[in-house]
């Protein structure tokens, strides 16, 4: 059997596994220990989903089956949180310079801000669905008063009515919502995020 994590072959000796799934528990306890947790699993090529999951662990062990697991670390999405509050930071900045941009015709400069600031939340979006995996670590992250996810919801119909002022080159509404909704928030998500 071959085994390999986050692309890397590792030595394993098996004791007493014989199937798959007697294999991906004794790796599950390890990442325990570690700070690891599973976001992948492929078995002689095939990616395993949920609804394959109960069948695959069932699949006897061979000489020549591979199994690649990709994980992800604790302190790796601790340091993605810490770069997503940097960009947040920085992104701040930008935004502000947004109304000013499209009055002045510098509407390329400003679409470059807010593709930035898709950018950033795509990113940060994807940390938070890592988060989730470190409960203990990251479950309880409050920004001004609220859960993250509350924090979230609120912000998704600011973002979304962001974009429609973009769509209808409305700079009035872009200025107040970078000024007074988008900005603050950012702020706020930025430092509790930076702390972790």
């Amino acid at each position: 059997m071959d085994f390999f994590v986050n692309s890397q072959k590792l030595d394993v000796t098996l004791q007493n596994e014989k199937t798959v799934g007697d294999v991906l528990r004794s790796f599950e306890v390890s990442c325990e220990q570690n700070k690891l947790a599973t976001i992948g699993i492929t078995v002689d090529g095939k990616n395993i989903g949920a609804e394959e999951f109960d069948k695959a662990i069932e699949m006897p062990l061979k000489d020549d089956t591979k199994i690649e697991v990709s994980v992800i670390s604790e302190s790796a999405v601790s340091a993605s949180f810490a770069q997503s509050s940097k960009e947040m930071t920085d992104l701040i900045e930008l935004l502000k310079n947004i109304p000013v941009e499209m009055q002045s015709g510098k509407d390329t400069q400003a679409k470059q801000s807010i593709i930035k600031l898709s950018d950033v939340m795509n990113a940060f979006c994807s940390t938070v669905t890592w988060s989730s995996l470190f409960p203990e670590k990251f479950g309880s992250i409050m920004i001004d008063g609220k859960n993250l996810s509350d924090f979230l919801s609120d912000l998704s119909p600011i973002l979304k009515d962001f974009s429609d002022a973009l769509e209808n080159s409305d700079s009035v509404l872009l200025g107040d919502l970078s000024e007074y909704e988008i900005c603050p928030r950012l702020e706020s998500l930025s430092k509790a995020i930076g702390e972790l």
